[in-house]
């Protein structure tokens, strides 16, 4: 028996070369796979029934573009899928602050975008009735042909903007509108900004001890593991990537939605990669935030696809499959 250990060294040695052999063929195949299937550019059309949006009396009027020079000082993005029940709560109360606040300061002009991403209920009939109530001036209703996904949904609403800065806020109302102070905060401490881009991202971090003793450990650790992948793989300076409540300088939005593939819900983590790697400055704000009900995030699959997203992102732009161009939507 003494004797049989050596004589096992080799077997197990040849296993472990197997093991690894066949690992690095499995990360090959990844790589392979990752750079054929990839676009190399964005997909950015836009449909024709979607170059236009409805105004107030009912008549089709042309998109802007965020390539024409501002006329408003905030655009607010909103994403809006299957809404009809949660957007109402959160368009009275941003349209509350922001009347508030225009009234305070008139120079303060704003409009609200909300993208219905195919919606299957009500959605562009609810988000019309404020269009109706504060004129298209002010609301506008964007309604795209077909789901695209969240990413899909914010980058045709950015693009369709007039504002000099642009804030992505959820149509669930889940942060406190109120706190755009705050993000706006962070964004003018980035100042001076580099060629007039900077991000401010709105963050639920401080709130992650109070949110894991309400959730179960399977999403508990769906959640842990999705932050590492984001930190190992593609961004490490800010904790919460995942926060809808984000502002962005119109150049900043400009470039980074111009350059972006992802379109569901990773593409936050892609948003904030190529801002690093075109050395964007970014803050993250500490804002309040509830957890309100009819979230669309399936937790296993939709975390499954986000991993995957996470994995491509990195591979592809490693690659040089995808690169940092960019190009008009048409």
């Amino acid at each position: 028996r003494a004797m049989a250990l050596p004589l096992a060294l080799p077997g197990a040695a040849a296993v472990l070369a197997g093991l690894a052999a066949l690992l690095l063929l499995l990360l090959l195949l990844i790589f392979m796979i990752a750079h054929v299937t990839a676009r190399r550019m964005p997909t950015l059309h836009r449909h024709e029934e979607e170059k236009f949006f409805v105004n107030a009396e009912g008549r089709k009027e042309s998109v802007p573009s965020i390539h024409d020079p501002p006329t408003r000082e905030l655009s607010v993005v909103v994403p809006s899928y299957n809404e009809e029940d949660r957007l109402p709560l959160m368009m009275d109360e941003a349209l509350d602050y922001l009347e508030k606040r225009q009234k305070q300061d008139p120079s303060f002009t704003y409009e609200i975008i909300v993208v219905d991403d195919g919606s299957k209920d009500q959605t562009t009939k609810v988000a019309m009735k404020y269009c109706k109530k504060y004129g298209s001036d002010k609301v506008r209703v964007l309604s795209l042909v077909k789901n695209r996904g969240k990413g899909g949904a914010v980058r045709m609403g950015v693009f369709s903007s007039r504002g000099k800065k642009i804030l992505m806020a959820d149509a669930d109302g889940a942060t406190k509108f109120a706190d755009i102070e705050k993000v706006e905060e962070g964004l003018k401490n980035l100042q001076p900004w580099p060629n007039q881009m900077a991000i401010s991202c709105g963050s639920r971090a401080h709130l992650e001890k109070d949110s894991i003793a309400k959730r179960s450990y399977f999403r508990t650790l769906l959640m842990y593991g999705f932050h590492f992948l984001v930190w190992f793989l593609c961004v490490k300076e800010i904790r919460d990537t995942q926060c809808g409540f984000k502002l962005l300088t119109r150049e900043a939005a400009s470039r980074t939605f111009s350059t972006l593939h992802i379109e569901r819900w990773a593409f936050d983590v892609e948003l904030l990669y190529i801002a690093q790697r075109l050395r964007i400055p970014i803050a993250e704000v500490a804002v309040n935030w509830t957890e309100i009900e009819g979230s669309k995030l399936v937790p296993f699959w939709s975390w499954l696809q986000m991993g995957r997203d996470l994995l491509f992102i990195r591979l592809r732009y490693m690659t040089g499959a995808w690169q940092l161009e960019t190009r008009k939507c048409n």
